[in-house]
C-alpha cells in the first residue's frame, strides 16, 4: 500500500524524467473484462476528461464494454478533481451512492484522479475498506494490473507522491469523432499559493515534440478537424527540456500538419511570449481564442497568489494579443474572496473586467485546498460578502459577454458542427473564436466546418443558419 504524501508531492528533485513507450502492456490481461462492463464518472477539468478517455481505452483494451448505466456496471471508476470545492463535493456525494449500490451487488469500485493524491482524504477513505482500488494521477495505466490483483488482495491503494514519467502509447477511446484532446505536458511547477495541481499532478513533464506531432498527424489522417493542445500551463511547454524548443515552436510545427483547427489551454500570462503571438497571427489554422486567467485585478492579491505578473503587464499582453490576432476572443478565470481580499481589491477586479471586456469568464469563490500556502492565510471575509461580490462580478461578465456576441449578429462565421444541441431540432458547434452556435440544419452537416449566419444572440450562445450560397 502506497498512501499519498503531500510533502513528498511538493519536492522537485533533479531526477531525470523518462519517456516510456512500453510501460503499458495489456497482453497478460486481454481477457480480464470478458463479458463485463465498466462505467467512468469524471469530475473536473479537461485534463481529467482526457485521462478518462485513456482509462476507457485501457478498459476496452482488456475486454470490458462501456455502459452508462450504473446498475449494469461490473466496474465503476470515479475519476476526480481536487481544484474546486464543487467538484470535490460532487465526487464525495457520488461515492455515497456507489456505497449503497455495492451493498446490493458485486462491483469493483476504483477511486482515482487528483482527489486520490490528497493525503488527508485518502487516509480517511482507505479505512472504509469498501473502495477496492485507489490510484493517483501517475499510474492509472496500471488499473488492469490492480483489478487482476484483487483476487489475491482485498484492497489496493497505490498513489505515487513523486514526479511521474511520461507514459506513451496508451490506448484511447475518444468522446468525439471530430475534436480531440492532445496532451503536450503533465504537471506544473508554478505553485500558485491557492492551487493544489503541483501536488496532485507533480513536476512539469513535457512530451517529446515528435510524439505530439505524430499524434496530431494521425488524428488528421483519421478525419479529425480540431485538436486542443492540453496542459496545466501549455505555454511553459519545453522549459523542462532546456534546449530552446518552446511552445511557440511546437505550435508552428503542429500547424504544418494541416489539421484544420488548433486550440490550446490553459495559458499562464507569465509565459505568454511575443513569439507565440507571432506564430498564432501567421497560422490560419491556429484559432483566435485565448484563455488567459487573470485571477484578480489587484496587484497585492496577485502577489499573495504567487502569480508573478502585474496588472500593467497583463494589460500590455492583452493589447498585444488584440493588436496582432484579428477577431480574437479572450476568456479568463477569476477567484473572488481570496484570503485578505478587501472591497478595494475587489473593485480593482471589476476595473480589469471593464478594461478587458472578456468574452467569457469562469468565476469562483475561493475555496482552501489542503497543504497549499493560501489555506493557512487569514481569511476573515464573511461568505455572504464573497457571494455578493461574485454576483456583482457575474453581472458585469454577463454584460460584456452579451455585448461581444451582439457584434456577431447578421454576420457569417465558419462553425465546426460537432453534435446535437440541447435546443430542439438543432445541432451545435463552435466558431473559430470559440463561440457556441446552435444551428437548425440537416444532420449531414455534423463533423463539417460550414459557414453559418448568426440570426439571434444570447449571453452564452448564438443561433444561426447555414449560409452556403
Amino acid at each position: 500500500m502506497n498512501l499519498p504524501n503531500m510533502a513528498d508531492a511538493k519536492r522537485r528533485t533533479k531526477k531525470e524524467i523518462k519517456i516510456l513507450y512500453d510501460d503499458y502492456n495489456s497482453d497478460e490481461y486481454s481477457e480480464l473484462g470478458k463479458d463485463k462492463k465498466y462505467l467512468i464518472l469524471t469530475y473536473g477539468c479537461q485534463m481529467n476528461v482526457h485521462d478518462s478517455e485513456n482509462i476507457a481505452g485501457i478498459m476496452e483494451d482488456v475486454g470490458y464494454t462501456r455502459t452508462e448505466d450504473m446498475d449494469e456496471a461490473n466496474v465503476i471508476i470515479v475519476n476526480t478533481c481536487a481544484i474546486r470545492e464543487n467538484a470535490h463535493n460532487k465526487a464525495e456525494g457520488m461515492l455515497g451512492r456507489i456505497k449503497h449500490l455495492k451493498e446490493t451487488k458485486d462491483i469493483t469500485v476504483i477511486f482515482c484522479g487528483c482527489m486520490a493524491q490528497e493525503e488527508k482524504l485518502v487516509n480517511k477513505i482507505v479505512k472504509n475498506k469498501w473502495i477496492d482500488i485507489i490510484c493517483g494521477t501517475h499510474n492509472y495505466h496500471k488499473i488492469p494490473e490492480y483489478i487482476a490483483k484483487l483476487n489475491k488482495e482485498k484492497n489496493i491503494c497505490e498513489v505515487y507522491s513523486m514526479e511521474g514519467d511520461v507514459i506513451e502509447n496508451l490506448p484511447v477511446t475518444r468522446d468525439s469523432l471530430y475534436t480531440a484532446w492532445v496532451n503536450i505536458q503533465y504537471g506544473c511547477d508554478k505553485f500558485c499559493t491557492y492551487c493544489i495541481v503541483p501536488y496532485t499532478r507533480g513536476k512539469q513533464r513535457s512530451r517529446l515534440s515528435e510524439d505530439i506531432i505524430n499524434e496530431v498527424r494521425e488524428l488528421y489522417n483519421n478525419g479529425y478537424s480540431e485538436v486542443t493542445l492540453l496542459g496545466q500551463n501549455v505555454n511553459a511547454y519545453g522549459k523542462d527540456f532546456d534546449n530552446g524548443y518552446d511552445f511557440a515552436t511546437l505550435l508552428g510545427e503542429v500547424s504544418q500538419t494541416g489539421i484544420p483547427r488548433i486550440r490550446f489551454v490553459t495559458s499562464h500570462p507569465w509565459d505568454f511570449t511575443d513569439k507565440m503571438i507571432e506564430v498564432i497571427s501567421k497560422c490560419d489554422n491556429i484559432m483566435p481564442y485565448i484563455h488567459l486567467p487573470i485571477q484578480s485585478g489587484s496587484d497585492r492579491i496577485l502577489k499573495l497568489m504567487g502569480r508573478k505578473y502585474t496588472i500593467k503587464e497583463y494589460l500590455e499582453l492583452v493589447k498585444k494579443i488584440r493588436d496582432h490576432i484579428p477577431n480574437v476572443s479572450i476568456t479568463t478565470d477569476i477567484i473572488v474572496g481570496f484570503p485578505g481580499e478587501t472591497e478595494e481589491d475587489f473593485e480593482m477586479t471589476l476595473d480589469i473586467v471593464n478594461k478587458v471586456k472578456y468574452d467569457l469568464a469562469y468565476t469562483f469563490i475561493y475555496s482552501p485546498r489542503e497543504s497549499t500556502p493560501a489555506a493557512s492565510m487569514k481569511d476573515d471575509t464573511p461568505l455572504s460578502v464573497k457571494k455578493g461580490r461574485l454576483a456583482r462580478l457575474n453581472e458585469l461578465i454577463n454584460k460584456y459577454a452579451l455585448e461581444s456576441n451582439q457584434k456577431m449578429l447578421n454576420n457569417t462565421y465558419n462553425v465546426l458542427l460537432i453534435g446535437e444541441s440541447d435546443k430542439k431540432n438543432k445541432f451545435m458547434g463552435y466558431t473559430e473564436n470559440m463561440k457556441l452556435v446552435n444551428v437548425k440544419c440537416d444532420e449531414s452537416y455534423v463533423g463539417k466546418i460550414v459557414p453559418v449566419k448568426i440570426t439571434d444572440v444570447k449571453t452564452w450562445s448564438l443561433d444561426g443558419e447555414i449560409n452556403d450560397r
